[in-house]
């Protein structure tokens, strides 16, 4: 642009300003020609105006009065008075160093750099009640018609919008100092369940990885507590039925049923390594059929309560009472020697109650009947009692040697009684014929499961098998309940014998014992050393060359073995040979 145009245009400038203040100058004029004609009423309209803004103020004041007094209130009844204090703008700042991380930080990094996911997901649910609870206030209340009611609505809404989430306020600021830019990174309500939910999103290949096996045992646990709860509930119910069993040689039956459920479980679910084996439907098919056959076990007992609460097993009853008095004495004579029976073996194990538990204690016990004649005992002494049955029953339940002689008279008069019940059991069952005549139409479930129980409750004496057929029983149980073995061993005739005999050639050995010690004299124990030059006859070691050797007279063949104490059968040893040999022919 040359010179002379510039000039040209400043002095176009300077015209419109000189136009413009000549305007502003007439305006000015004209308005106090207006001003000073009509004082009064100019001042009557500035006052008017004064008295509305003032009049406007006290409406104003009054309206904010009313919506924060109603405000209050609601809040009062909501118990949400403290709102305001646990409502800001953000929860948390975080500041960046760059224009790129402003823009891309995400609640990922977030929460990767701040290990409080935890408490963001309480205070979320925390807010989340509080936002339900104005939800459920602003659908229907009585505070409707109330005035500044609408107002308070948008309160509350806006309330309903800073409660939902997690908010953080991102800034970036450089590393002179000046803030260049800021954003609210707002985490919603479901995004927050969603990273709770999937814990993965915040973990590195590693630690995922440990996650997914982690996650898996507890899938595994989950479906093996689940089975375990199905097991306990069976439990539950056989603890509280078998206690009002009717039938009681069905207790039997229901702990048989019970102990292979246990078998399966405790040996078989523990060992399952993998939530998608085909395994878990057989466990589940085998619990619900163990399930199934204890409840029809407990229905058909209860079916037989019935029948003997009834009226026609009453009129039974009555119709054979002659015929009862007339076999009492008979019947009083086999309860006596039923009774005599059970004082006739040995001694009978007292110990705690069975409980099957698994190695994690996931089982309920179960109250299993206890045979009398039971002995727990240790892997090593089962398989040695299985070897020596008759041995061991003397070891566990005839423990008190005193008392041989006279164990040994009780089992010779229990063979005799045992055959007097073989034939007595006979004649009860002539008895029974007897009863026909006035037994009709007894159901046939109550004669198949509780013959004996049924005579019995007419009054005729019966003998329970378990008195003909006792037995000593073994049982081996793993720790934890993991595994269980068991033997029996009957007393029959051939073994109650046998039993006899055993215990009368312990009681000869024990006096052939204390013959021969009491023979061992400190005159015969100073000749054999001398004989044997106080070297032991095993290892040559003496008090020549070691003058503190102890020097012990030992049985060639042991007192317990039928050796005697006398010159041939004596030798010298030092203690650690005589350790060593112990009770046995030879090292």
């Amino acid at each position: 642009m040359s010179r002379k145009q510039g000039k040209k245009n400043i002095n176009r400038i300077s015209v419109c300003v000189l136009l413009f203040l000549v305007v502003v100058v007439s305006i000015v004029n004209v308005i106090s020609e207006f001003v000073l004609e009509n004082k009064e009423r100019v001042i009557m309209v500035c006052v008017g105006i004064v008295v509305l803004i003032i009049v406007l103020l006290v409406i104003k004041s009054i309206v904010n009065h009313q919506r924060s007094e109603l405000l209050k209130e609601i809040l009062q009844n909501l118990h949400l008075e403290m709102i305001d204090s646990q409502l800001k703008e953000y929860d948390d700042q975080v500041i960046v160093k760059s224009r790129q991380s402003l823009e891309n930080y995400t609640d990922i990094k977030y929460f990767k750099e701040h290990d409080i996911l935890g408490l963001v997901q309480q205070k979320a649910e925390t807010r989340k009640n509080i936002k339900d609870s104005l939800y459920f206030f602003l659908k229907d209340n009585n505070y409707q018609n109330r005035p500044q009611y609408g107002y308070v609505r948008e309160q509350l809404v806006n309330y309903m919008q800073m409660l939902d989430g997690y908010r953080v306020l991102i800034t970036y600021i450089t590393s002179a100092g000046n803030n260049r830019g800021q954003r609210i990174l707002h985490v919603n309500e479901a995004r927050i369940k969603e990273l709770t939910e999937h814990p993965e999103y915040l973990m590195t290949k590693g630690e995922y990885n440990k996650f997914l096996k982690q996650k898996a045992k507890e899938e595994l646990n989950a479906k093996k507590h689940s089975l375990y709860g199905r097991v306990n509930e069976i439990i539950d119910f056989a603890n509280e039925s078998k206690e009002m069993f009717i039938v009681k040689n069905q207790v039997k039956v229901l702990d048989e049923l019970v102990q292979k459920l246990f078998d399966k479980t405790i040996n078989g679910i523990q060992k399952v390594s993998t939530i998608d084996s085909d395994e878990w439907g057989m466990f589940e098919n085998y619990i619900s059929t163990i399930g199934n056959q204890i409840q029809e076990l407990v229905k058909n007992d209860n079916r037989i309560r019935d029948y003997y609460e009834s009226e026609s097993f009453s009129k039974i009853k009555e119709t054979c009472s002659l015929l009862t008095q007339s076999q009492r004495d008979f019947n009083n004579y086999i309860n006596e020697k039923t009774q005599l029976i059970t004082r006739l073996f040995g001694t009978r194990i007292v110990r705690n109650e069975t409980k099957n538990e698994d190695t994690y204690n996931y089982l309920r016990p179960y109250k299993k009947s206890i045979t009398p004649f039971t002995a727990e005992v240790s892997s090593a002494v089962f398989g040695s009692a299985e070897n020596n049955p008759i041995g061991y029953i003397i070891k566990y339940f005839y423990p008190n040697k005193s008392q041989y002689k006279v164990q040994i008279e009780k089992l010779r008069v229990l063979i005799e009684e045992l055959e007097t019940l073989k034939e007595a059991q006979g004649i009860i069952e002539n008895y029974k014929k007897d009863y026909q005549q006035y037994i009709k139409d007894v159901p046939k479930f109550v004669m198949d499961n509780d013959e004996d129980g049924f005579y019995s409750r007419l009054g005729l004496a019966t003998i329970n098998e378990s008195v003909l057929n006792v037995e000593y029983r073994f049982i081996y149980t793993s720790d934890g309940g993991m595994a269980q073995r068991s033997f029996t061993v009957p007393m029959n005739e051939e073994n109650i014998v046998e039993l006899i005999n055993q215990l009368e050639s312990k009681l000869s050995l024990d006096v052939l014992v204390k013959e021969q010690r009491a023979l061992m004299t400190n005159k015969l124990r100073r000749y054999i050393k001398e004989r044997d030059n106080y070297t032991c006859c095993q290892c040559g070691n003496s008090i020549y060359t070691e003058p503190n050797l102890l020097l012990e007279i030992d049985h060639i063949i042991p007192i317990s073995k039928g050796g005697l104490t006398q010159e041939d059968n004596l030798q010298t040893l030092c203690w650690k040979c005589n350790r060593k040999k112990g009770a046995k022919l030879s090292f």
